[in-house]
């Protein structure tokens, strides 16, 4: 049997897992995806992934967005690219190294899916919240000030700016409690954050997320806003799950 015929063969062994993502998260979730073939061991240490063009229609992206995944498995070293005749992209083995440990040691006792879901739930209700009930123009400003902090952030300090932008929106809703909740929740998932890398695509993609959640929540589009931070949590939840679930 050829080699083309074994690739073949693993993409139909694959349909059961990857999957066309939503519209919205599509680099995050095709990370998330892929991310959880290699991690599972479905395409063994040494072995290739199928083809970008099969890959790319198993996925529902276009074959540029997979080769900014592909960019970012090859800068965690879990995949290299060979060229030549029987290049491609090759599945690395894993090392046992003290790093993956210690990731796993500081994430043991976090239930990510409890945390990402109350996440969300706090988050998607603050944005409707500030939404229906509106602000006065101080709290507007507030709100695209911190915006604006994010946008200018180099990249050492955007997820401070970016925690500060998302506290910001909770404390405006009106309820302290939720506040509060928010920022324990908050705590943990920038715990869970700093064990992951920063991918500049999924910054910036967060970005636009950013302007459009802002805008719904100041021109009073409540259902917008609130589709909006779902939409933004869940291609966070995506990375998360991808890198340490």
């Amino acid at each position: 049997m050829s080699q083309d015929s074994d690739l073949n063969g693993l993409g139909d062994r694959l349909t059961a897992v990857l999957r066309p993502v939503r519209a919205g998260n599509g680099f995050e979730e095709a990370l998330e995806q892929i991310l959880q073939v290699v991690r599972l061991g479905l395409v063994p240490g040494g072995e290739r992934l199928p083809a970008e063009r099969e890959l790319a229609e198993l996925l529902g992206i276009s074959r540029v967005t997979l080769r900014e995944v592909l960019k970012v498995l090859q800068d965690q070293g879990l995949v290299e690219a060979r060229r030549g005749r029987y290049g491609g992209t090759f599945v690395l083995p894993r090392p046992d190294a003290g790093g993956e440990g210690e990731l796993r040691r500081r994430i043991a006792e976090v239930d990510i899916e409890d945390v990402l879901r109350f996440r969300e739930v706090l988050e998607v209700g603050a944005a409707g919240l500030c939404a229906a009930h509106g602000l006065d123009r101080e709290q507007a400003q507030r709100l695209r000030e911190a915006l604006d902090r994010t946008h200018g952030a180099p990249l050492a300090d955007y997820r401070r700016a970016d925690t500060l932008l998302h506290l910001t929106l909770a404390e405006l809703c009106g309820s302290p409690s939720l506040t509060a909740q928010y920022a324990a929740v908050r705590a943990t998932v920038n715990d869970l954050l700093d064990c992951i890398p920063l991918l500049v695509r999924n910054l910036e993609h967060s970005q636009r997320q950013h302007t459009a959640l802002v805008e719904a929540v100041l021109d009073g589009d409540a259902d917008g806003a609130r589709e909006m931070m779902r939409e933004h949590c869940a291609g966070t939840a995506a990375l998360l799950r991808g890198f340490l679930a």
